[in-house]
């Protein structure tokens, strides 16, 4: 098992009862819920991070000039 480390967090009231919904339901620890999000959400920017690192050369392209071909071509209002 990999190591562990005690911490205090604080969690919106909300989105605390909906963990503690989920890991009576799961019959999964709280500590186990809260540790897979941050793998995932932690995973998720090293992925991006790897996309910009191989991307990085691109050329870029101003998001207003993007937004006034959208409007140009109809897609948006």
């Amino acid at each position: 098992m990999a190591e562990r480390r005690r911490t205090t967090i604080y969690l919106n009231a909300k989105l605390y009862r909906a963990l503690k919904l989920k890991a009576a339901i799961t019959d999964r620890a709280l500590s186990a819920l809260v540790n897979e999000a941050l793998a995932f959400c932690l995973t998720e920017d090293a992925i991006d991070s790897e996309a910009m690192r191989k991307r990085a050369k691109e050329p870029s392209r101003p998001f207003a000039s993007i937004l006034r071909d959208l409007k140009r071509d109809g897609v948006i209002g």
